[in-house]
């Protein structure tokens, strides 16, 4: 016995690996999500740094140098006032991932609290909550949009605004979902006899389990959100001239798409690439956060 004892003590001990350490490891197995994530950084920090980087003033135009095709001075062409198309892009991505990115945090922190409070509350607050998305689910989304808009008015905040009056509803339902099924295991009912409120329960073991599924919402959520501005800003409701977002370019210059193709084509493989890597990257996160998917 001393024997096996002694044995099992000179076992040395496996080492613990950080949470963020383990996600990443999984995460970066997915190289086509790794490379996605690699240019939306990228995209990031041209954002962030779009005054130094763009060539040209996006709202001053040269009218000695309208409508332009593609040339060394200027790489993407020029438009019909003669403005820069590749600066005008730069400062897009400034708008357009800005709508994406805060929008849906704003969606994150109306939907996330309403749901956890309805699912583990239940009663009253449970009902007017899911009456209250029920209602607002059976309206079409872009005809609610059109609506809040059209009473709001155009511009960055008011769409932002629009958005997380609209997105709160998916994240609210995803997180209630999650929470009715978690109040059900042994550990929340254990916590509860031990005199556990609930927002200890909220802040201690709900969260824990729910924050994957809203990161995975939330990473989906952004691209929907940049094609819902562009959809918008095509109809003359979302970003308002002479600020430059990707949707607004392809609304303004669509009908000129045989003479200057170059004023609609750009800004929208720019918005399809940024989409395409938006999914890419969350369905990395996704996979990341599946444990099963580790083999362990």
């Amino acid at each position: 016995m001393a024997t096996n004892a002694a044995t099992i003590e000179n076992i040395p001990a496996k080492p613990k690996t950080h949470t963020l350490l383990r996600f990443w490891r999984r995460f970066n197995k997915n190289k086509l999500a790794v490379f996605a994530l690699c240019f939306i950084i990228f995209q990031i920090i041209v954002a962030v740094f779009a005054s130094q980087l763009a060539l040209y003033n996006p709202y001053k135009g040269d009218f000695l140098a309208t409508w332009e095709t593609p040339n060394r001075f200027h790489w993407l062409g020029t438009d019909d006032l003669g403005r820069d198309v590749l600066s005008r892009l730069i400062y897009g991505t400034r708008i357009s991932i800005s709508v994406g990115i805060l929008s849906q945090l704003a969606v994150a922190v109306v939907g996330v609290p309403i749901g956890a409070i309805a699912g583990l509350r239940g009663g009253w607050f449970d009902y007017i909550v899911m009456r209250v998305i029920d209602v607002l689910s059976s309206l079409p989304t872009i005809l609610f949009y059109i609506l809040l808009m059209v009473a709001l008015g155009a511009g960055f905040w008011n769409l932002i605004l629009a958005m997380t009056l609209t997105g709160w509803i998916g994240v609210a339902r995803l997180v209630r979902g999650q929470v009715l099924s978690l109040k059900k295991m042994d550990f929340i009912r254990a916590s509860r006899a031990m005199g556990a409120g609930n927002f200890y329960i909220l802040k201690k073991h709900i969260w824990r389990n729910v924050i994957s599924h809203v990161i995975v919402a939330v990473a989906i959520g952004i691209p929907n959100a940049m094609f819902a501005e562009a959809g918008l800003s095509f109809l003359g409701l979302g970003i308002p001239a002479p600020q430059a977002s990707w949707g607004q370019m392809i609304g303004m210059y669509d009908s000129y798409i045989r003479t200057a193709w170059h004023l609609t084509v750009f800004p929208a493989i720019i918005l399809a690439l940024t989409m395409l890597s938006w999914f890419l990257v969350a369905d990395g996160i996704r996979d990341a956060f599946d444990v099963q998917s580790d083999g362990n």
